[in-house]
């Protein structure tokens, strides 16, 4: 048996402080230290005592400190990859969180939307969102880091939309990517953006 509600807490607060600042925790990580319903309430009173912060349902943080603002919290792009981690999912950047991701857009998008073939669903991070959005596996299949968010980036960008720039940018982004991994994702994208694809090789 686990010990006393007290240990649990400590047990958490510990684990929490021997990790970097700025990292994300879910309830899940602290599952060896007691049931869920004593990590549960241990983590209510670490909020509480603000040792770690609740960023969303089930997801906290120890925030970084700065000298200017105060707590720096996680930002989406960031719990977007915990969950993805944590989950084991296949995901993909789509719209404009893709085009932000290869620098084609400097604007923070509000809403984060990832392709997943994990279950769909919507978290609030401050004024930000992050969707999970159900896809077919075809759409998964993409192997290059930066091949995947190219394809996402120009179908949100759109046929015949695509300027100059954007493309001499594109290009160049794809010139980084493994051959292989290239050739591969191209076979995958519609034949309007294979074409532009094509133009790295």
């Amino acid at each position: 048996m686990h010990g006393s509600m007290e240990s649990v807490q400590k047990q958490i607060e510990r684990y929490i402080k021997q990790k970097p600042l700025g990292s994300i925790f879910f309830p899940d990580d602290f599952s060896a230290f007691g049931s869920s319903d004593a990590v549960r309430k241990a983590l209510e009173r670490l909020v509480d005592k603000e040792v770690v912060f609740r960023i969303a349902q089930g997801i906290y943080t120890r925030p970084k400190k700065s000298k200017l603002i105060g707590e720096v919290m996680p930002s989406a792009e960031e719990v977007a990859k915990a969950i993805i981690k944590r989950d084991k999912v296949r995901a993909v950047p789509t719209g404009s969180y893709a085009l932000n991701a290869l620098g084609l857009s400097t604007q923070i998008p509000m809403r984060i939307v990832l392709l997943t073939d994990g279950s769909p669903r919507e978290i609030k991070i401050g004024k930000r969102t992050i969707k999970f959005k159900k896809t077919t596996p075809k759409n998964l299949l993409a192997k290059g880091k930066i091949s995947r968010l190219v394809i996402q980036a120009l179908k949100e960008i759109g046929n015949g939309q695509v300027t100059e720039s954007e493309e001499a940018k594109i290009i160049k982004l794809l010139k980084e990517e493994d051959q292989k991994d290239l050739i591969y994702d191209i076979g995958l994208a519609p034949v309007w953006i294979q074409k532009i694809m094509k133009k790295a090789l």
